[in-house]
């Protein structure tokens, strides 16, 4: 039998928190609720959870700050952010500093349980990397499907789980000019809203910083004027 995929929560706000819990234990998810940022962190590291729920503001500092050092400590799991209602810049902090997809507040269980089906989806289930041939590449890159992992020569590149996801849909579709709603459909695995455009904007940006040998002058993932992007091939 399967064991259940963990949750770590990290919300300080107690009903909120109560209810995010039960319903995500109703759904057969195990979860572990914590009101500190810096407790997040420690039981992430201590006990690695399949996924996090990390809200922006929480008492003992800033989500950005602990999801970044997740994120430095080599922890590759799906964040999904919790961010505060019409904060642009919520969202695109939160993508920057490492997370995988935001829910703004207030949301409906219903949305935040899909976001978080794709996410364990892409990460760990159907969604996860297969292929005909176990590898793709890239250039000098060689993406290996079978353990997620992007490699230049012997050094791994630290992708998040997103990041990987959407280099193998980059790759599987070398040279040819993909839209940005095409992108969040391939990769992210939903239709795709005004809002969402601009995460794949920051997700690319990000995902240069680790494959360009430049990142300020990209050779691999191209920018099509008034498309979208395009892996060179």
């Amino acid at each position: 039998m399967q064991e259940p995929h963990t949750i770590l929560l990290v919300e300080d706000d107690t009903a909120v928190g109560t209810s995010l819990k039960e319903a995500l234990e109703a759904e057969g998810y195990g979860v572990t609720w914590t009101k500190l940022g810096r407790e997040g962190v420690r039981l992430a590291l201590e006990q690695p959870p399949h996924l996090i729920i990390l809200d922006v503001r929480l008492p003992d500092g800033s989500g950005f700050d602990f999801c970044r050092q997740l994120r430095q400590h080599k922890l590759r799991q799906p964040i999904l952010m919790l961010t505060a209602q019409q904060e642009e810049m919520d969202k695109v902090l939160g993508l920057e500093m490492g997370a995988d997809d935001y829910v703004t507040k207030p949301f409906g269980l219903r949305e935040l349980l899909s976001r978080l089906r794709a996410l364990l989806r892409r990460a760990y289930g159907e969604l996860a990397a297969t292929a005909d041939s176990n590898q793709l590449f890239v250039a000098d890159l060689v993406i290996d499907l079978d353990r997620s992992l992007v490699q230049r020569g012997n050094t791994p590149l630290e992708l998040t789980p997103t990041e990987f996801r959407l280099f193998v849909y980059m790759a599987r579709h070398a040279g040819q000019a993909l839209t940005r709603a095409q992108i969040l459909q391939g990769a992210w695995g939903y239709d795709t809203a005004v809002e969402d455009e601009r995460t794949v904007n920051v997700h690319i940006r990000r995902l240069r910083e680790k494959v360009e040998l430049n990142a300020s002058q990209p050779t691999l993932i191209l920018t099509v004027p008034g498309v979208g992007y395009r892996l060179a091939a």
